[in-house]
């Protein structure tokens, strides 16, 4: 069985089940979902815990499955945890996985619980993750996109009983928390929390907010694309402020915006050739989020505005490797906000 995190809580109060497993790189909502799977366990009588980490090819398998067949020595019921940090337990693990799951489902003693990063689609499509999808509850740990963080932190607001003003009043509050905190949720947790200590339940002013908050942004160079596509041109700034005093080197910052403008260019390229937008985007693996962002902007956008951006990131690649390049910046993070910004402002305008 295949579940989101947000209906785990719901399916943990219809049936404890033999078998989960968690997968995701959001590391706040990976631990609040195996905590909510600990604590039911625990509830059930599964109150000793005993926790594997793999670290690769010496990793004792037989004691992993040993431990999941075995009666407890200190309570009735057991939790077993199973940690794999890189999501690849290789040949040995991959079929000790696949036994571990048909031996789980079937007992009764014993709850076990696989942690797993995000996996590629390769991995999903694997034996042993089938396997283990099929035989017990899969919880699939979704990040929070940009757009989604101020639904968010509304919900946890609410869950803390506060919230904030309505109207345009909120949305700017909800707005600043959201630029405050955006690429650290575990941060984001940590101010939520902080308002519900300094501040009784109710409504939260935009000073309040501001006055307690801090500006714990992190920025991750691939997720700059994101707010280029958007047509966001003070967040793009933003961003590359932090990369820049994050000590972010240049190079995979170009490399994102580069790759954006290239495939840009390329799907914009087929579908003047007479290709359908969908079939496009798949060639070009653009989906999810980003497909939704080109569906919105390719067919505004021409062929000469996505070559200029192509060609202005080969400008900024000789840029960032020490090249001088006429007309040009010769430091590479101004030339790195320089190709930023004129991506951003076509994408403003495709987008009106």
């Amino acid at each position: 069985m295949l579940i989101g995190a947000a209906q785990l809580p719901a399916q943990l109060q219809r049936a404890l089940a033999p078998l989960y497993v968690v997968h995701g790189d959001e590391a706040l909502l990976v631990q609040e979902a195996a905590d909510a799977i600990r604590a039911a366990a625990r509830a059930a009588g599964h109150t000793e815990r005993t926790v594997f980490t793999v670290t690769g090819a010496h990793t004792d398998w037989s004691a992993i499955l040993a431990a999941g067949g075995a009666l407890s020595l200190f309570a009735d019921k057991r939790l077993v945890e199973v940690r794999i940090p890189s999501g690849k337990p290789g040949k040995e693990g991959a079929e000790a996985l696949q036994r571990l799951a048909a031996s789980a489902a079937a007992s009764t003693d014993t709850v076990t619980l696989v942690l797993l990063p995000r996996l590629d689609g390769a991995t999903l499509k694997s034996a042993w993750f089938a396997a283990l999808q099929t035989h017990g509850v899969a919880v699939r740990v979704d990040p929070v996109e940009r757009a989604q963080l101020p639904g968010w932190i509304a919900q946890r607001l609410r869950a803390q009983g506060q919230h904030v003003a309505a109207g345009e009043e909120g949305q700017r509050t909800l707005a600043f928390l959201t630029d405050r905190v955006e690429g650290n949720l575990l941060a984001a947790h940590q101010e939520i929390a902080k308002l519900g200590l300094l501040y009784p339940p109710g409504e939260l002013s935009f000073e309040q907010v501001r006055t307690a908050v801090l500006d714990v942004a992190r920025y991750d160079p691939f997720r700059l694309p994101e707010a280029v596509l958007d047509g966001e041109p003070a967040r793009v700034q933003r961003m590359l402020d932090g990369l820049r005093a994050e000590g972010v080197a240049p190079v995979p910052v170009h490399w994102a915006l580069a790759e954006e403008a290239r495939t840009l260019h390329r799907v914009r390229l087929a579908l003047d050739g007479g290709q359908p937008l969908p079939l496009a985007l798949r060639e070009q693996r653009v989906w999810g989020p980003r497909e939704k962002r080109y569906e919105r902007l390719l067919p505004r956008l021409r062929t000469a505005q996505t070559g200029r951006w192509l060609a202005e990131a080969q400008t900024v690649d000789g840029i960032v490797k020490g090249l001088s390049m006429p007309e040009w910046p010769a430091d590479p993070w101004q030339a790195l906000h320089r190709l930023a910004q004129s991506m951003t402002a076509g994408c403003t305008a495709a987008l009106r």
